[in-house]
């Protein structure tokens, strides 16, 4: 009998944004899932907090039959913990979520359900939820830890906009979109938003999907002062995947604690399927895909969304292996 696998949802943002006001809707909403959530920004305001007390790990079921689990012990301690009370029957719960404090950096979290195998076979980690406050966005992006949640993000939701006008939204949105041209932008009133938008994201799938296609308009050029952006590589040449995999262990060589997300969909010479790949840091898969179409164009096309990337030297490094002289 095969156990099942929990798909997990991580929610960031910085202080503030509004992540409480989000777990809460997602815990009343009519869905009819029975979520777990690991919850480790704790307050009067946090979900039950009174009911949550000091031990290492401490869960309580609510009276949906959502539950709530108390982290004040590393994160594989509490999952572990999730997976032996499911499986005694102790507990029940379809999914799991977990809010990162505001001053948490996603990408350790992202990590634990790749290192650990045990973790890897049982939780499926579905999508990062990432939320802006649009109020206090203009300084708050200053700060590099709220440019990695932003790059983390397989979802941006963008708070308080009925606090600021048109324009700065605009200049808001533009923004997002250069640190992080994969995530659409989607607004959420409240707490409130379509469920679609945060549940079965499946941002970490290996598929053809590399996440451009809601961009409706180009992002503005222009010299940013953001450490993070997003790097996008286009070829129309079949690649040589040997001098492929040697670009990218020298990239990750290089730069591989400096690339927060990247994916791709790759046209390889000899081959009549896709081939995709996508990684968090230096840890990364790649699987075949399906055939191309007759009639479709093959194109490679990789995205990174990376701390500080010489993009410069990046677009030449791809150059020398797709032959086309330039990126």
């Amino acid at each position: 009998m095969s156990l099942p696998v929990i798909p997990v949802t991580v929610l960031t943002g910085f202080l503030g944004a509004g992540k409480t006001t989000l777990l809460r809707y997602l815990l009343e909403a009519d869905h009819g899932l029975k979520l777990a959530v690991i919850e480790n920004e704790f307050s009067e305001a946090g979900i039950d907090g009174a009911l949550l007390g000091d031990a290492p790990v401490e869960v309580v079921t609510l009276a949906n039959g959502c539950v709530c689990c108390s982290v004040h012990v590393e994160l594989e301690k509490a999952l572990f913990l999730l997976l032996e009370r499911l499986d005694s029957g102790k507990l029940a719960f379809d999914r799991l979520v977990i809010e990162c404090t505001g001053m948490a950096d996603p990408g350790p979290v992202a990590q634990t359900f790749f290192v650990d195998e045990a973790l890897r076979e049982r939780y499926l980690l579905d999508g990062i939820i990432t939320l802006v406050d649009a109020a206090h966005a203009g300084f708050q992006l200053d700060l590099a830890i709220a440019q990695a949640q932003v790059g983390f993000a397989d979802r941006l939701l963008v708070s308080k906009r009925d606090l600021v006008d048109d324009a700065a939204f605009d200049a808001l949105c533009q923004r997002l979109q250069r640190i992080n041209r994969r995530a659409p932008i989607r607004v959420v009133e409240h707490g409130r938003i379509d469920l679609a938008e945060l549940l079965d994201v499946r941002g970490f799938n290996l598929n053809a999907d590399v996440g451009l296609a809601p961009l409706l308009r180009p992002v503005a050029s222009g010299a940013s002062l953001d450490r993070i952006s997003t790097l996008v590589l286009r070829s129309a040449h079949p690649l040589d995947l040997e001098r492929l995999s040697d670009f990218m262990n020298d990239l990750l060589e290089r730069h591989g604690n400096s690339l927060l997300r990247y994916k791709g969909v790759l046209n390889v010479a000899g081959e009549d399927r896709r081939m995709v790949f996508q990684g968090v840091l230096r840890l990364y898969g790649f699987d075949w895909d399906t055939p191309w179409g007759e009639d479709e164009a093959r194109e490679t096309v990789i995205v990174f969304i990376g701390d500080g990337l010489p993009e410069a030297a990046i677009r030449e490094g791809f150059a020398a292996v797709t032959g086309d002289g330039a990126a």
